[in-house]
């Protein structure tokens, strides 16, 4: 193969004479204010954590096999499914969007760095502690919190331990300290976004990934405090004895689930609209097209933020909530819809008559797309009053959620580590291997979440070890898809370890895409750019000469 840089890979004399990140391996372990540097500190330790909260799955999928609960006793079952939750939303998707957009942001904008470097590297050093304090509580007389990531009061209130130090506790301050660093993160994005971008880079010059972040972050900043709150009251009413939530000392547990839902139900948007944001990078590259619509979709994120606020309330359906209440957030629950679809329909419109290069994180991308309509599809179905009420504690919704946090986000996590991985390392990864990983990942996904739907129709309750020997051929099925999933991770972590230490060398642009951190070394200098750029023309500027990215690009041979 010929290394030329419109081939996308540096000659010898390009990579001596290329400005290189020079980063010694201790610093990952050290406080370091490089937002390159904490990007990659938090996307490796919450890898790390996905590793933990996909093993606690298996053993679930595990005891689901049989309709007896015959492989761990019913409260560590509890423990797992509430450590699992609340691994792989606090500790993998949330922290690992922060970590991404640490590496990406700045470059995109063309900043040397994030507006307060130290508030950076304290929020990410809250992390490893705060998950090692969760994991910890499984040692605790008692065990881990088995009230579920959501701990609805009163079963969070109950201490089948008698001590005040117990699992529920212990979640309550994981919860807390994360949520602390999601809202220094917060502050951090939304001012280097608003003031540090370059010259020429005006909002509507902003690639969609950077639109995402900024959305997602403003939801953190509005909803989180309510969510901390409503922990720091439940704290009081099992350590202190106060009356909150307790409805037998006249507490409203329902207020509990209004502060808890008021966060969490945005949680989604802020996981997902990154998601999304990668989406938007990654089809217009591998498509040769501009985005298409690109202001549409830069004022559906920022949309979809808003109405993702006021939506909550559909969570509570079945929990005496008033007529009126019903009808006004199921007509903003689906209102949702319209700011996605947008977004659906530019992604197809970029692809439509593109010249499509199927590589691995386009792959990635197209099929976190076309699960993430299928979840869309339930989502709307949820949305309704009485169908929410049908369904309404059933696996129906297990499934929905996951076809958005696994075969949504997840996946377009993986399409991002693969899209921005030489920029990254400055190395190619294997394609062979990272076809494989998505073809195991995109049938093991499918065949683990999409069975739950006709539990859910046939009335298989969620949260439960044991279960009617009616519903065990579509739990196997589960099962056995959730083991292949979490097969698929391995040939993930061989090509990206194996990658990223021998990789045949990656120019520059390996893909050649227009965004600002395309236009650097990989992987990136200290202080991202010899000079900052001005920006002068529009995102995602394809044209028809462009070079195109060559499928030898990312082979290693």
């Amino acid at each position: 193969m010929t290394n030329n840089s419109r081939e996308g890979v540096a000659t010898t004399q390009e990579q001596e004479n290329s400005p290189k990140q020079n980063t010694n391996w201790r610093e990952y372990f050290s406080f370091s204010t490089d937002h390159k540097v904490i990007g990659i500190q938090y996307i490796v330790t919450t890898f790390i954590f996905f590793l933990i909260g996909g093993l606690l799955a298996m053993i679930i999928r595990g005891e689901l096999i049989t309709p007896q609960s015959d492989v761990v006793d019913r409260p560590l079952y509890n423990a797992l499914f509430t450590l699992h939750g609340t691994i792989m939303i606090f500790l993998w998707i949330i922290p690992f969007n922060a970590g991404l957009a640490n590496y990406l942001v700045p470059l995109m904008i063309g900043a040397r760095d994030m507006a307060f470097p130290k508030l950076n590297a304290i929020a990410f050093w809250m992390i490893p502690p705060g998950g090692l304090l969760l994991l910890s509580s499984f040692l605790l007389k008692g065990g881990a919190a088995q009230a579920g990531w959501w701990s609805y009061p009163p079963v969070s209130i109950q201490n089948p331990s008698g001590h005040w130090l117990n699992g529920e506790v212990i979640w309550i301050v994981s919860l807390v300290i994360l949520g602390i660093s999601s809202i220094m993160g917060g502050v951090n994005f939304i001012t280097t976004i608003f003031w540090m971008r370059a010259p020429g880079m005006t909002f509507f010059r902003m690639p969609i990934f950077v639109w995402a972040v900024m959305s997602s972050q403003l939801l953190q900043l509005f909803c989180l405090p309510a969510l901390t709150g409503g922990l720091i009251l439940l704290f009081l009413d099992i350590v202190v004895g106060t009356n909150f939530f307790k409805p037998s000392a006249g507490g409203n547990p329902i207020l509990y689930e209004h502060l808890f839902w008021f966060y969490s139900h945005p949680a989604v948007y802020v996981m997902v609209l990154p998601a999304f944001g990668i989406f938007s990078e990654i089809i217009p590259a591998f498509s040769r097209n501009p985005l298409f619509g690109y202001r549409s979709v830069a004022i559906a994120t920022i949309g979809l933020a808003v109405i993702s606020a006021v939506v909550w309330v559909h969570h509570l359906f079945a929990s005496a909530t008033p007529s009126w209440m019903r009808i006004l957030f199921m007509f903003t629950s689906m209102l949702a819809a319209v700011p996605t679809g947008i977004k659906e329909f530019a992604w197809t419109a970029t692809v439509w008559r593109g010249r499509l290069h199927l590589l691995t994180p386009m792959l990635f991308a197209l099929g976190g797309v076309v699960m993430f309509l299928f979840a869309g599809i339930t989502g709307v179905m949820l949305a309704s009053t009485p169908f929410d009420l049908h369904v309404n504690n059933t696996y129906f919704v297990v499934g929905h959620f996951h076809y958005v946090v696994y075969n949504a986000i997840t996946v377009g996590i993986f399409a991002a580590i693969y899209f921005w991985f030489p920029k990254i390392t400055g190395r190619m990864y294997s394609e062979g291997w990272g076809k494989i990983h998505f073809w195991l990942t995109f049938i093991g996904a499918n065949l683990t979440f999409f069975p739950m739907h006709p539990l859910g129709l046939h009335g298989m309750l969620r949260r439960v070890s044991s279960y009617d020997p009616e519903y065990q051929f579509w739990n196997v099925i589960a099962s056995l898809g959730s083991f292949l999933l979490g097969m698929s991770v391995l040939p993930f972590i061989a090509n990206i370890v194996v990658s990223a230490l021998r990789g045949e060398r990656a120019g520059d642009n390996p893909w050649h895409a227009t965004g600002l951190e395309w236009k650097t070394s990989s992987p990136p200098p200290k202080e991202n750019f010899d000079e900052i750029p001005v920006v002068n023309e529009p995102p995602y500027h394809y044209v028809d000469d462009e070079p195109e990215p060559s499928p030898e690009v990312a082979t290693q041979e």
